[in-house]
């Protein structure tokens, strides 16, 4: 599988020290090399934070200044669990601070790097921004309920994406902005759940996947969410 950048151009890994991140850095690396990489996060040099807008200013600035032409730009960042919260079962277990945190980091964040990224792509040729939606985000599919906070952030995230490929076509034509989503994949992220019957794959797997329908897509695409078979998400 080989995921085809322009020689020239650069892929940059936006939570890149998480597990889908990392394992998307490493097959990068190797596909394209080291120095074609910028690996972003919040342990990097410059630090990328989603929850502080100055640092992803800062963080699109210093890759603009790198001055070489950016093919794919993948945020790989998402909260479902941690500080206190699980997905909620129940509309009784409807927090205002766990619904904020759900927000600030899978809708808000993603918002805030298309605003500072998609401005970076290049204005001609194929480029990607690509960021980590989630099946259960769509509103059509939603056939069980619960994880109200978490569902609720991915679909808001997902018309981020369909409203900022709209613009995205008028100004740079062959860019594609879309929403991925990944199955389950062994993380921190993923471990509550992973004996619930589910088909959870490696990090490495997942990767070698994403990138194979990155590498597949079209500017039709653009605005949609799309599994890690390739296959179309409905809204």
């Amino acid at each position: 599988m080989n995921f085809m950048l322009q020689d020239s151009q650069i892929a940059v890994i936006i939570g890149a020290s998480g597990g889908i991140g990392a394992a998307l850095t490493a097959a990068l690396q190797t596909r394209l090399g080291a120095d074609r990489v910028i690996a972003l996060s919040r342990s990097s040099s410059p630090m990328l934070d989603l929850t502080d807008e100055a640092s992803i200013a800062a963080a699109a600035a210093y890759v603009k200044a790198d001055g070489r032409s950016i093919g794919l730009v993948f945020d790989a960042t998402g909260y479902l669990h941690g500080q206190g919260f699980m997905p909620e079962r129940s509309w009784r277990e409807l927090d205002a601070e766990h619904l904020a945190l759900d927000y600030a980091i899978n809708t808000i964040g993603p918002a805030l790097l298309m605003k500072h990224f998609l401005p970076v792509l290049p204005r001609q040729g194929r480029s990607i921004f690509a960021t980590l939606s989630a099946r259960v985000g769509s509103i059509s599919d939603n056939k069980l309920g619960g994880w109200h906070s978490y569902r609720a952030s991915k679909a808001a995230l997902n018309q981020m994406v369909r409203t900022c490929s709209v613009e995205l076509k008028r100004k740079k034509p062959e860019a594609i902005c879309i929403a991925m989503h990944p199955g389950t994949v062994r993380s921190a992220l993923s471990e509550p759940f992973s004996k619930s019957g589910l088909d959870v794959r490696a990090p490495k797997t997942a990767a070698e996947d994403l990138l194979r329908v990155l590498d597949g897509l079209s500017v039709t695409d653009s605005g949609h969410l799309f599994d890690h078979k390739a296959e179309r998400i409905d809204f």
